[in-house]
């Protein structure tokens, strides 16, 4: 028996949404993808270890029924969930977390923008090409906009950026009515679901930034002077 027969039931529906199968491994990554976005709203390390999970998830998934497409797209995301990983853990060690403890957050500066712009407009373009000239997927433009928006929005939230948020914005206007369109009901709602999540990550990472950008824009408060030959306190009469 072949070792990924051993997950081929990741595959078998485990219950329908309007007349269609939820397999385990969809059930199974939409949980992970939910608990993933509630862990970037809480800013917490957690969110890239449970990102990965689902992605080996899908990975198995796919090469259980010869997607291997679908599973290349997952290791991409791996990799990119693995440096956000790295990127989060060592802005914690260098002490770039705020004061509960997660990570801190901040506005993107311009250059920044134009650049995850300029990746997500290039990388759709080149992909959506690639899609098409392989007949690898029946909407390439959106299904290329969707994969290399999610990779921008991850690469945004590896640096801490408030934007991020907004990239997830613009995957889930996009994936929903496409999710629907094919008929993936569950998924659909889903995304319905984590696009709710989204505005409030968003409302909070955009507090959180403002605030990071008053503390960094305070003048700093100069200590109290004490006059030339002072001492400490402690430094008083001995006995």
């Amino acid at each position: 028996m072949d070792l990924l027969d051993w997950f081929s039931w990741l595959e078998e529906p485990i219950f329908t949404v309007g007349g269609e199968g939820v397999p385990w491994a969809d059930l199974l990554g939409n949980i992970a993808a939910v608990a993933t976005i509630a862990l970037a709203m809480r800013r917490s390390v957690l969110t890239w270890p449970v990102q990965i999970a689902g992605s080996l998830l899908l990975i198995v998934a796919s090469l259980s029924v010869n997607l291997g497409g679908n599973a290349a797209r997952q290791v991409v995301i791996i990799v990119v969930g693995a440096y956000g990983w790295w990127r989060w853990t060592r802005r914690r060690r260098a002490g770039g977390a705020g004061g509960d403890g997660a990570v801190a957050v901040r506005f993107a500066t311009t250059a920044e923008r134009i650049g995850l712009l300029a990746l997500l407009a290039v990388g759709t373009s080149a992909f959506a090409l690639l899609l098409d000239a392989l007949d690898a997927s029946w909407a390439p433009w959106p299904d290329a906009y969707i994969f290399v928006g999610s990779l921008v929005a991850m690469l945004a939230q590896a640096r801490g950026l408030v934007e991020f948020w907004f990239a997830w914005i613009l995957v889930d206007v996009v994936g929903v009515p496409l999710a629907v369109s094919g008929g993936l009901l569950f998924s659909g709602a889903v995304y319905t679901v984590m696009f709710v999540m989204v505005l409030f990550g968003l409302r909070d990472w955009w507090r959180r930034g403002r605030q990071a950008r008053a503390a960094a824009a305070a003048p700093a408060v100069p200590g109290p002077s004490r006059a030339p030959g002072a001492g400490t306190p402690s430094e008083g009469a001995s006995l």
